[in-house]
């Protein structure tokens, strides 16, 4: 089942990346996001912490191994946005 928050992080990526080719729904939200088929590197990371900031107000401090396995994927990404939305 589609979670409303996954379907948010990949408007999100797609809308931060411009990713005009790419539709959001067709993101799996397992799908690596850096060593898979979109290919994005250290700077779409960059654009998609700022898009997450803007939406939901998290502030990531810099790019830790935790950081680093929060956006390996959407499923984590929309983890990650939980915890951060709940302290």
């Amino acid at each position: 089942s589609a979670d409303m928050l996954e379907t948010e992080i990949r408007e999100l990526i797609v809308d931060s990346l411009k990713l005009e080719d790419i539709a959001a729904e067709s993101i799996d939200v397992d799908e690596p996001l850096f060593d898979g088929s979109l290919g994005l590197d250290s700077i779409d990371a960059l654009e998609i912490g700022i898009a997450l900031r803007k939406r939901y107000g998290i502030v990531i401090e810099s790019a830790t191994e935790e950081v680093k396995s929060h956006f390996q994927n959407v499923r984590n990404l929309a983890a990650f946005v939980r915890t951060k939305r709940q302290s």
